[in-house]
């Protein structure tokens, strides 16, 4: 590491990283004067973070094995480009203590740690033991034996249930909940299979799970000479899947008492190990106020922007500064010495449905729209900020994480910053991919979350179902329907090549009532209109045959349709692509798909079949031809967006056919398996979709605190 007093300016930051966290990462680089260089993935060309970079340079392939995991290829890249550093940003290699000396070997500025500090606090295990000598307080665990799993005695002394824990990697891969001896060696080898596929490391270990725990972490920063300050705590106690969704800073649990306790010991952490640069220490908090120590995270967090708005500081730029050899800025010190200022709070948007055990949804962006803009006011002293490494009609592919955006919100007070975050997602327009929006919006707007009452088992405890519903009501997607209907004969009469301004319906010297039926939420509806001479006065208006309470005045182009219902005036925003019709407005968004008039054959599949609900890899076939299976049990594991995903029997029989095997890549919709039922079914029928668990044979079956 370069001495504090030999400052080493820094011309060329090659990013080894994609997505949002390059943008984040090239938008600070560029405001220093740095000349910035991309890499990309053959399904990144079209990415944002490559069009804004100074250069790029392509790594041929699409997964990311093949491509941003390749140290070597990315170090030629820098080499390409005359780089001087490279910022490896979160996930892929920068947690690689090994792509660490790569880079300082090959006489490039490493944009982190030391390579020892990542190799020791890469490993939980060893991390654990590290800082459990500093003096930091520590869960009861036990590393597993590739081969051999401990003894009763040994495991009724850490005390069930217990977590399954992959000692590498991060993001949730590699966890499972176990609640007795029973489960154990399946968790044991689903958890192995996953942090080797992940993290190319199958090292696990156990360790007492701490039931609905608070996840609080703690920003440090130090420079090489030694001076290491805490930049206070973040709430990350909202996951799913060991994931965090929803974190703010800082944390409405903290009292001053337990803040110096986490300061402290994250402080203890950090000099135990001799660390330099931006880095996270995360603890579990019981209800007693007791924190634990879970892990350190030697790099970027994806929730630093909250720490940054509460501070006044830019933590990519103080990375950069660090790395160069400078000290920490007298600007940290004010900061640390003021305290928190205001509440921010992130909310992280996934392409993925929370209704079927949190799907990854690929697509795409047809419209992606979200609040006023980076930095920009939401409302009395609010600031909106979105980072987001895709923009309108980008497609969201399988091969990586499905984070669309970060959105994050700071105001003076927590209550302020929770309704403008939850306004502004409610009001974001998103077409194309299924996304967790209205969970967010549900869940920020939930009473336990608005007092502060939250903890790791939130999203369990609350319901999904709950929290999951579309924030679209029935009234509502009624009367989005009406507004597709009327744009969509706004659009025939604007692009009609004649007779334009005759209203639609015109027959035979009368208007007659026009229908279109729109297929939603497993629901159909249909909608009857009938306009005046003027085509500007609905005469009549029916929903499902039901005459609805409309004003006759109404304002419609085809992309917006202005009505007055029962002396309500309200615009939706219509957006077709195809058959689909996308409709947003203040209360919510709805998908419709329009029904034919004209139904086509149908296309069956055998039925019995399971099909492959995203697009993704085959990594394990459960099943072989002429094996009985019950309804619900595994029969494929497909991975998705670095995920495990396991397509389940729809319906119990004998297997009549496998069409798959280990290593395809399959779209969705594909056939992975048609199960016999006896009875006629595999030979031919109506589609029957088998379902998913999640994450291996384990999803949702923990709510315990991870990492992410």
């Amino acid at each position: 590491m370069t001495a504090p007093s030999e400052v080493t300016p820094i011309r060329t930051l090659l990013v080894a990283n994609r997505g949002e966290i390059a943008r984040r990462i090239i938008r600070t680089a560029r405001a220093m004067g740095i000349t910035t260089v991309a890499i990309y993935a053959d399904p990144d060309e079209q990415s944002p973070h490559v069009a804004e970079a100074d250069r790029a340079v392509r790594l041929p392939g699409a997964s990311p094995a093949e491509t941003y995991l390749r140290s070597a290829l990315v170090v030629d890249a820098a080499a390409r480009t005359g780089a001087d550093a490279i910022h490896p940003g979160y996930g892929f290699l920068s947690e690689s203590g090994d792509f660490a000396r790569v880079v300082v070997g090959a006489g490039l500025t490493w944009i982190g740690p030391p390579a020892v500090a990542i190799d020791v606090m890469g490993s939980k295990i060893a991390a654990k033991e590290l800082v459990g000598q500093a003096g930091v307080p520590t869960l009861p665990s036990v590393v597993l034996d590739a081969e051999e799993l401990p003894g009763n005695d040994e495991l009724d002394a850490i005390g069930w249930p217990l977590l399954v824990k992959a000692s590498a990697g991060g993001g949730g891969r590699g966890m499972r909940l176990v609640g007795g001896p029973v489960n154990l060696r399946q968790a044991v080898a689903g958890a192995r299979r996953e942090a080797l596929a992940a993290f190319g490391d199958g090292a696990l270990f156990l360790e007492r799970y701490l039931a609905d725990p608070r996840h609080i972490e703690v920003q440090v920063l130090a420079d090489a000479s030694g001076d290491t300050v805490a930049l206070f705590e973040r709430e990350c106690s909202i996951q799913r899947r060991h994931q965090k969704i929803i974190e703010e800073a800082p944390s409405p649990f903290v009292t001053g008492e337990l803040r110096e306790r986490l300061v402290e010991a994250a402080l203890r952490a950090a000099r135990a190990v001799g660390y330099v640069n931006a880095g996270t220490v995360e603890f579990v908090v019981d209800a007693e106020a007791n924190p634990y120590f879970l892990e350190m995270n030697t790099r970027l967090q994806v929730e630093h922007p909250v720490t940054e708005a509460v501070c006044g500081l830019d933590l990519v730029r103080l990375q950069i500064l660090i790395a160069g050899g400078a000290p920490l800025p007298e600007a940290v010190h004010a900061a640390v010495a003021a305290g928190p200022q205001g509440h921010a709070i992130e909310a992280r948007l996934y392409a993925e449905d929370p209704m079927h055990q949190w799907r990854p949804s690929a697509g795409q962006l047809h419209t992606f729209e979200i609040g006023p803009g980076s930095g920009s006011p939401a409302g009395d002293g609010a600031t909106v900020r979105v980072d987001s490494g895709f923009e309108s009609g980008n497609v969201v592919g399988s091969h990586f994480d499905p984070l669309l955006a970060k959105v994050i919100v700071h105001a003076a007070s927590r209550a302020e910053a929770t309704s403008s975050l939850a306004s502004t997602l409610a009001r974001a327009r998103i077409h194309g991919v299924t996304t967790n929006r209205d969970l967010l919006v549900r869940a920020l707007r939930h009473p336990d979350f608005e007092s502060g009452d939250t903890d790791t088992g939130f999203l369990e405890r609350v319901g999904l179902a709950a929290l999951a519903a579309p924030l679209a009501d029935r009234s509502t997607t009624e009367r989005h329907a009406l507004a597709a209907a009327l744009c969509a004969q706004a659009a025939r009469r604007a692009s009609a090549v004649s007779q334009r301004t005759i209203p639609s319906g015109f027959r035979n010297n009368r208007w007659a009532l026009e229908e279109i039926a729109y297929e939603t939420g497993g629901t159909t509806l249909t909608v009857g209109y009938r306009f005046d001479r003027s085509g500007t006065v609905l005469a009549e208006v029916s929903l499902d045959g039901t005459a609805l309470g409309i004003d006759g005045g109404v304002e419609v182009t085809p992309e917006a349709a202005t009505v007055t219902i029962d002396g309500v005036r309200t615009t939706s925003l219509v957006h077709e692509v195809g058959p689909t019709v996308y409709v947003d407005d203040a209360d919510g968004s709805s998908t419709l798909t329009e029904v034919p008039r004209f139904a086509e054959a149908d296309r069956t599949t055998p039925s019995g079949s399971a099909l492959a609900p995203m697009p993704g890899g085959v990594v394990r076939m459960a099943v072989s031809p002429g094996d009985s299976v019950e309804a619900g049990q595994v029969l494929v594991v497909l991975e998705a967006m670095k995920m495990e995903h396991a397509v389940n029997a729809p319906a119990s029989g004998v297997v009549a056919d496998v069409a798959v095997a280990v290593g395809d890549q399959v779209a969705t919709g594909a056939v992975l398996v048609v199960v016999d039922t006896g009875d006629g079914t595999g030979e031919g029928g109506p589609d029957t979709e088998g379902g998913t668990t999640g994450s291996g044979e384990s999803a949702g079956a923990g709510k315990g605190a991870g990492r992410a």
